[in-house]
Order: C-alpha cells, then sequence, then structure tokens
C-alpha cells in the first residue's frame, strides 16, 4: 500500500548494490521482497505510525538465504541527533541466528548493546521491540530476547519502522535470496 510505506529506489546498503521498487511484489497477502545475484534488492519505510514509545511487531521469515543477505526490521529516525536505531530483528552472516541491536549513539560498534538469539528464519517468527519511558525489550515469538534500560541509551525522536533485504558482498558469488513479511502491527 503505496498510502503507507515509501519503497526504496536508491544505492543499496553501503553504496552497494541497488534497491529497487521492482524488488517487492505480494502475492496472497504476503510481501517479498527479492535480492538478486548482482545485489539488487529493497526496502521501504513506513509513512505512518512514527511515534516515540510503543510496540512494533512482524512476521517475518526468509527462503534458505545467501548469507551476503541480511533480513532487517528496524526503527530510525533519520534526524535522531544521537544516530539513533533500533534493529529488532537483523540477519547476518550467520543465517542460524538473529541479532537485535540497540545502536544509541554516532560512532559505530562501541555505541551499541546487542544479543544474539537462534533462529531458523526459514520459518515464520514474531519479532517485536517494545520501548517505554522504563527501557527497550526485544521478542522472538513472544519470548524476551533482549532488554536495555540505561536512560541514556534511549532514541531522543520518534522512531519509524523499516523493512530491508541489505546486501553485503565479499566479493564471491551471491545466491539470490528473498525476505517476506506476513504482517507488521504497531501499538502505542
Amino acid at each position: 500500500d503505496r498510502t503507507k510505506w515509501s519503497v526504496y529506489n536508491s544505492a543499496g546498503h553501503a553504496g552497494k548494490g541497488l534497491r529497487s521498487p521492482q524488488a517487492w511484489s505480494v502475492a496472497n497477502g504476503v510481501a517479498t521482497v527479492s535480492g538478486d545475484a548482482a545485489g539488487t534488492t529493497g526496502g521501504m519505510s513506513a509513512k505512518f505510525a512514527e511515534q516515540k514509545y510503543g510496540r512494533w511487531e512482524t512476521r517475518m521469515k526468509t527462503n534458505s538465504r545467501d548469507p551476503k543477505y541480511h533480513p532487517v526490521l528496524i526503527l530510525n529516525n533519520n534526524a535522531a541527533p544521537n544516530c539513533a536505531e533500533i534493529d529488532y530483528a537483523e540477519g547476518s552472516t550467520v543465517t542460524s541466528v538473529m541479532r537485535f541491536f540497540l545502536h544509541y549513539a554516532c560512532g559505530g560498534a562501541d555505541f551499541q548493546t546487542t544479543t544474539a538469539t537462534p533462529v531458523d528464519s526459514t520459518q515464520w517468527h514474531n519479532y517485536a521491540v517494545e520501548w517505554t519511558p522504563a527501557g527497550i525489550s526485544g521478542y522472538v515469538d513472544g519470548v524476551k530476547t533482549f532488554t536495555d534500560t540505561n536512560p541514556a541509551h534511549q532514541p531522543s525522536v520518534a522512531m519509524k519502522q523499516t523493512l530491508q533485504l541489505d546486501w553485503f558482498p565479499d566479493g564471491a558469488a551471491t545466491k539470490p535470496s528473498q525476505m517476506q513479511v506476513d504482517w507488521v502491527r504497531v501499538y502505542r
């Protein structure tokens, strides 16, 4: 629904590959973003529910993906003065885990808290983040897997949802990969 989502048409993650609207398709109520062998993939950003505090949930799965393709469910705001970002489900080259990252200051890995949860991402799972004045918690299938209650780590601005399949090339051939999204829910 283009009234609710902005589909990326830009360079890929870190300027590598492309994010193309054509990478997205919808069938049988499921949105699919595909990444091809050349690094053309996609992402989209919600036009709704930019808010401070709440709960965001996404039901997502991947195919048996290439480790160079990382599925990512993110809360962000490009205007955040402290580079705040909440990656409440992020795949990596280790395809058997899903990571939660809370980026709370500009400057990279020195300014984040993180955890990794074993997950078979080829199966449907419900990923969630809950952000309250008391802290930020992450969930996989209703089980809490992450908590950060440090007030200095809280984003200072409202955040919104983005869905991305990011490409991290390493010089080797890339196998086409997919991320599927069944639904996204947001609560105040």
